[in-house]
């Protein structure tokens, strides 16, 4: 009776040295974990969506694309202003020149010298072209407008990728916490058989199993740092930043829960930017073509300018030719071109306008069906996820649970390893399927909301 109470005074020892060093182990990790927070910088979403609509080059190309065409539209009156075109020139020259007339008289010099110079200032204005200059004018404000809406589309599409670049790191985050709870369990385990093998109640395979299985998590751990650390230098990338750029993200997934289909459809047509892209393509299509039927009609000019010439000779042969002149004055006029027959190629190009008007309309009502589509799926996934959400919120307490009760009976050698490590199993297993169900469904939400264009407005 001695010898049990002893026994069991000693086994009350050893487990509370053994609670006590691992209270300091948990205390020097935890005071390890703040000391690196306060090192590095928390990056909230916020933050990083801003340095990516800065720094991101895809957004910088389309801005540049976009600023091109607002070049040319800041010229779209230069089709109603007239044409000025000044020239000046001068000749000089030395001739020998011999001349014989109906009389048989002939004359002849060497060595004759003249110069001339002449200047002029032309102008041309198109006062009627059948409206073609009007229909350019426009094309280049849609084409302003066209720029603006693929500036719109870029960065609707880069903050998608940051939010699911950033989310996937907080989701191997939570993945990293979920496999320290079991490393420290394995632990505990790894103890817990290591005391019954030494007091006579365990076994040496129940040792080695727990240490092959801490083993196993310790090893899935550093997997997953290295996959944390890809893609936060994928979030690098996105955002333009210094490669090997470290610092914190946050910890939760945040859910949009309110998200209705109706909304969605009603607002889909006037906010989504692949079919408002797909409409101004159709109206610039159908200002070519107001372009193209302008080639049909006369083109009216008003002419205009002012010349000058002087002409100086040294010597004439003919006694008629003047030594000097000079002539100065303007001029003014108008003239009318009236297309008749240009082999056809202004019926060929009206023609292709009017298939180009049908493609892109053809093209919009693809993009609206594939839309639809993509739209139904995006949210019956949405739906799927936060109900799969809500079974995994409830299966992790359940499986928690589990793990107490197991671990509380193990200790008591009531239960085998087989049912421990099942228990934990099941644990990391629910772990995971929480992990991904929230990262499922904000991906889900995500989706939605770019294809709604909601992520910016």
């Amino acid at each position: 009776m001695y010898a049990d109470i002893l026994l069991d005074k000693n086994k009350d020892a050893i487990m509370m040295r053994q609670i006590k060093k691992s209270f300091t182990v948990v205390f020097v990790l935890l005071l390890a974990t703040k000391t690196v927070c306060h090192s590095q910088k928390v990056l909230s979403i916020e933050e990083a969506i801003a340095t990516a609509l800065k720094n991101n080059y895809s957004i910088q190309l389309s801005k540049n694309d976009s600023a091109v065409a607002a070049l040319d539209f800041s010229y779209r009156n230069a089709a109603f202003i007239p044409r000025i075109n000044g020239t000046i020139g001068g000749n000089y020259n030395n001739n020998n020149q011999k001349q014989k007339f109906a009389d048989n008289t002939e004359r002849k010099l060497n060595d004759i010298r003249s110069n001339n110079y002449n200047a002029s200032v032309q102008l041309n204005w198109v006062v009627f072209d059948g409206l073609k200059m009007f229909a350019t004018r426009d094309k280049l404000a849609e084409f302003v407008k066209l720029g603006e809406l693929g500036i719109k589309q870029q960065v609707v599409n880069t903050i998608a990728e940051v939010i699911n670049n950033y989310y996937a790191i907080v989701k191997q985050k939570q993945q990293i916490k979920a496999l320290q709870e079991q490393i420290s369990l394995s632990e505990e385990r790894v103890k817990l058989a290591q005391y019954k093998l030494d007091i006579g109640v365990g076994a040496k395979p129940d040792v080695l199993q727990s240490k092959v299985d801490l083993n196993a998590q310790k090893a899935a751990y550093l997997g997953q740092e290295t996959l944390m650390a890809q893609l936060r230098e994928q979030l690098n990338q996105v955002m333009n930043i210094e490669p090997h750029s470290t610092y914190l993200v946050g910890d939760s997934i945040d859910i949009n829960n309110n998200i209705l289909l109706g909304d969605i459809q009603e607002n889909m047509e006037n906010h989504n930017l692949d079919l408002l892209i797909a409409k101004k393509n159709i109206d610039i299509s159908k200002i070519i073509l107001r372009e193209r039927k302008a080639d049909r009609f006369p083109t009216v000019s008003f002419n205009s300018g002012y010349s000058f010439s002087r002409t100086n000779n040294q010597a004439t042969v003919n006694p008629f030719q003047p030594l000097f002149s000079r002539n100065f004055g303007r001029n003014i006029g108008f003239s009318i071109t009236v297309p008749i027959l240009n082999n056809f190629t202004t019926k060929r190009l009206i023609k292709q306008s009017e298939l180009d008007i049908q493609y892109q309309q053809l093209f919009f009502q693809n993009q609206k069906s594939l839309l639809e589509l993509s739209v139904l799926n995006a949210y019956k996934d949405y739906q799927l996820q936060k109900k799969a959400l809500a079974l995994e919120e409830e299966n992790i307490l359940l499986a928690k649970e589990n793990v107490d009760i197991v671990f509380q009976v193990y200790k008591l050698n009531s239960t085998t390893l087989i049912q421990l490590k099942e228990a934990q199993n099941s644990l990391l297993d629910a772990h995971t399927r929480l992990i991904n169900a929230r990262y499922n469904t904000k991906l889900a939400e995500t989706e939605l909301l770019r294809l709604n264009g909601d992520l910016v407005k």
